[in-house]
């Protein structure tokens, strides 16, 4: 049995939540990431499923990755067995047949907005904040965040979001379209829900407006996915990369001086 993912019925027929739920923070691991991609694994072959909400609970979504189990030692800076099965789920995930929304409360960062981006909807709570922070880490998103975050808001905002490592609040990813509505924090999960509940109920063309919308795609994903992977395996070879590992670990976030190198 998963220890930090599982799969819940909801209220609403045709609609199951995809549960998160790793003290403190969910922070994303090598295990949640397996538990994330068996998960969806079962859920593409259920038939009586047609959409799913993905929910880290009422406090939080997920603050990232688990930055304590990053390799940073000499000769052993090598992070593909961590991404690459991260990535696999991700990508699970965005390819279900099924209409997904993700709900979000508290904050997703990290690979937390990565696995938000890969739903088809992202509704959130008046408190919420995403981004992208690994900049701040001396690294860059390694689950596909730089090419998920530029296909929903465009290149120059996902450049800014990026490139500083801020947080984006809810007002501002309603505005820039990274959520498509947002509600009292603790309606957040009531309300993915019956806005999936509606597409459960449509048509089973639904699942072909999906995958002619993914499939269509003017830049195939996968193929952009790869390059990110080659440049967040070299963001790993710099001396940055250890300083704010490190500091991070030390003394927390944003306050490490980076030498350049």
């Amino acid at each position: 049995m998963a220890e930090f993912v599982r799969i819940e019925e909801s209220p609403t027929d045709g609609v199951v939540i995809l549960r998160l739920e790793r003290p403190k923070v969910n922070a994303l691991n090598q295990q949640v990431s397996q538990e994330l991609l068996d998960a969806a694994t079962e859920l593409e072959d259920r038939a009586d499923v047609r959409g799913v909400v993905v929910w880290g609970g009422p406090r939080i979504f997920a603050a990232g990755a688990d930055i304590g189990s990053f390799p940073i030692e000499d000769g052993h800076r090598d992070p593909t067995g961590w991404t690459d099965v991260l990535n696999e789920a991700l990508f699970k995930i965005e390819n279900l047949p099924h209409i997904t929304v993700s709900a979000v409360n508290g904050v997703a960062l990290g690979g937390g907005c990565e696995l938000s981006m890969t739903t088809d909807f992202r509704v959130c709570g008046q408190s919420a904040a995403f981004g992208q922070p690994e900049i701040l880490l001396g690294i860059i998103p390694g689950g596909g965040g730089t090419q998920r975050l530029t296909r929903l808001v465009g290149i120059t905002k996902a450049k800014d979001i990026c490139y500083s490592g801020r947080m984006v609040p809810a007002d501002e990813a309603l505005a820039i379209g990274l959520v498509s509505a947002i509600h009292p924090d603790d309606e957040v999960l009531d309300r993915a829900v019956e806005l999936i509940g509606a597409y459960a109920a449509g048509p089973a063309a639904l699942v072909n407006v999906k995958r002619s919308i993914m499939d269509g795609l003017h830049v195939p994903l996968d193929e952009a996915v790869a390059i990110e992977r080659r440049e967040f395996i070299a963001s790993f070879q710099t001396d940055d990369a250890v300083i704010g590992i490190t500091s991070f670990l030390q003394d927390g976030p944003g306050k490490a001086s980076f030498t350049g190198r």
